[in-house]
């Protein structure tokens, strides 16, 4: 009896000794990333900003870049990029801890997406439930840095329709007193 109990013992004890597996954490935050963000992440830590070689880490909604020689962490971006369009300039997903401290490694590596042409879809005009439903969209009003100008323009597909965010429609001729 006494070397059954041994031999179960060991056997639980080889066991748990074994290397477990390792364990999946699956993270989803599309609800707060920005209208600006391209579409198709479930998931995003940081934008890389080739244009302006600027970070921006989603969770605390912040800008990171470089002033001084030190990257600092800000609400919104310096004036010498006030003219920057955060809709139309490209964003490269990184879900690394602190990738601006691998600066010069992206540079090199995506330094041809400065000024890139090509559009990327935005979710501020996807269609995606995912980035629509429930209320739990970031619009671009409260995701766009004070001291760049939003752009005046009808979305896409609506039918030529203006939709009802206040910041879409003006300048369009359409009396919005009261509903902002």
């Amino acid at each position: 009896m006494k070397r059954m109990i041994f031999a179960v013992l060991l056997g639980v004890a080889s066991i748990s000794s074994m290397p477990s597996k390792a364990q999946v954490s699956l993270s989803i935050n599309i609800g707060q990333q920005p209208a600006w963000g391209p579409t198709g992440y479930n998931h995003v830590d940081y934008y890389y900003l080739p244009d302006i070689d600027a970070y921006y880490y989603v969770p605390s909604r912040q800008y990171v870049y470089e002033d001084n020689g030190a990257w600092v962490w800000r609400n919104s971006l310096p004036p010498r990029y006030a003219n920057y369009d955060l809709y139309n300039g490209y964003k490269v997903v990184m879900n690394s801890p602190k990738p601006y401290l691998s600066h010069n490694k992206h540079v090199t590596q995506y330094g041809k997406f400065k000024n890139y042409k090509t559009k990327q879809p935005i979710i501020r005009d996807s269609k995606d439930s995912r980035y629509t439903g429930g209320g739990n969209r970031n619009t671009p009003q409260n995701n766009r840095p004070s001291a760049v100008p939003r752009p005046n323009q009808v979305s896409k597909g609506n039918n030529g329709k203006n939709d009802n965010r206040p910041d879409r429609n003006q300048g369009k001729g359409n009396d919005r007193k009261g509903k902002h």
